[in-house]
């Protein structure tokens, strides 16, 4: 799966991640292209990957950066790994579009 990290569903629209928890801050990083070609948006949150902490982090930093309510943002894969997909309700094409700000962060 090589390309966007982020794709539109008739819902609003799903984000492919990579997370790293116990971090010394929450914070979005930006796109990284692994070595098999998957674009995932890397995110870094304080919290410890301890009975869904990490999880509860990275849905409200989501949530947060685009501007929704929390409620918005659901864990659809990768409950226990750094490797995460998130599903987000919404408006997907303007969503998608304060997806493609977060991706050009430093």
């Amino acid at each position: 799966m090589s390309g966007s990290f982020y794709r539109l569903t008739d819902k609003g629209l799903v984000i492919h991640l990579r997370v790293t928890p116990n971090a010394g801050l929450d914070r979005v990083e930006g796109v990284e292209v692994r070595d098999d070609g998957q674009a995932v948006l890397r995110l870094r949150v304080k919290a410890v990957p301890d009975k869904g902490k990490a999880n509860q982090a990275v849905m409200a930093l989501v949530a947060d950066a685009l501007g929704i309510a929390k409620g918005k943002v659901s864990l659809i894969a990768g409950e226990t790994a750094r490797l995460k997909t998130l599903s987000v309700e919404g408006d997907g094409p303007l969503l998608a579009g304060r997806l493609d700000k977060l991706r050009r962060l430093p």
